[in-house]
């Protein structure tokens, strides 16, 4: 096919995406739940839609492994000191639950911040991996969990067939987790593809260091200790150490703060706990320590942050990467 056709195609199918998410996001549209964020829960469990009316600020939380996809707008994401835009041509890939920052930084009334994010399925990458015998590449010493690529025609047009499902519901069933699959076989053999097989290889030492991480969602208020860690991925303490902040920008500690701070942030939203409370259910000793954590993370002092979020009735930040 000559290169016009291929590039008035690729227009087609951003339009598509664009139109698409445009009208499943329109309010009080049945078959879709919205939050005051401007997320919409899409019919698919694993996919979420969202429309963005204004840039943001910067807002912390912490990502499952997905794909994210702009159809209108731009978004930034920071993971430690590196920062990632994407936009109507390019997509953004999280391999791992990191902490990220996000914001929309490209968004007006006339013109949403379109996009969607769709939760990827570790088994179903396993799976690939294994009945069509993928191989895992040497891991790159700059790899990270989070990159940012290129769209491409056949990845647009899986997801022009995903969010087609939304309005054949008694579908859903049996064709969205075969789109989902061929999305997932996408990305593998793409530019991102060795860094999702890396973690879903379970030779890997990303994939040792998906499991630290694994543990430390389940365990997160619990005391830590970098050598446990290490040997439950059996790694030395040193190699353990450089795998994990080189795959999440930071280190273990680092990361567990986020986790609890994440935490406290939404039982205080949720369950209405003071500072003190949060900060002991959360595993801090010193209440004071926290807030001035929080207070480093969030902007603010957990009193005011809450109040802020509370009196936009808002709730928890939920934008997605």
């Amino acid at each position: 096919m000559p290169i016009a056709d291929k590039n008035e195609e690729l227009a087609l199918a951003k339009k598509g995406l664009l139109e698409r998410i445009s009208r499943l996001t329109t309010r009080g549209r049945a078959g879709t739940v919205a939050f005051p964020d401007g997320i919409f829960f899409s019919p698919l469990p694993s996919l979420m839609l969202f429309r963005i009316d204004a840039p943001t600020e910067p807002a912390s939380f912490v990502n499952e492994p997905s794909v994210c996809l702009v159809a209108q707008g731009s978004k930034r994401v920071h993971l430690g000191s590196h920062s990632y835009v994407y936009d109507a041509d390019h997509f953004l890939i999280i391999a791992l639950d990191i902490p990220l920052i996000s914001e929309v930084v490209e968004a007006s009334v006339d013109k949403p911040c379109f996009g969607l994010m769709l939760r990827l399925n570790q088994k179903i990458i396993t799976h690939l991996m294994v009945d069509n015998t993928i191989h895992v590449l040497r891991e790159s010493p700059s790899a990270r969990a989070l990159a940012v690529s290129e769209v491409s025609l056949p990845l647009l047009n899986a997801f022009l067939r995903l969010i087609d499902l939304a309005d054949e519901p008694e579908s859903i069933g049996a064709l969205g987790p075969l789109i989902e699959e061929e999305i997932a076989y996408r990305l593998l053999m793409g530019e991102q593809g060795p860094q999702l097989r890396q973690i879903a290889s379970s030779g890997s030492q990303s994939f040792q260091i998906a499991r630290a991480i694994d543990w430390l969602k389940k365990n997160y208020e619990r005391p830590m200790k970098v050598e446990e860690l290490a040997d439950l991925c059996k790694m030395s303490t040193s190699s353990f150490h450089r795998h994990f902040r080189m795959l999440t920008a930071m280190s273990p500690l680092q990361y567990q703060k986020v986790l609890r701070l994440q935490e406290a942030r939404r039982l205080m939203l949720t369950e209405r706990l003071d500072a003190a409370s949060t900060a002991y259910r959360v595993g801090y000793e010193s209440p004071s320590q926290f807030s001035r954590e929080y207070n480093r993370m969030f902007k603010a002092s957990p009193s005011r942050d809450i109040r802020a979020l509370l009196k936009h009735d808002s709730g928890e930040r939920l934008y997605p990467a």
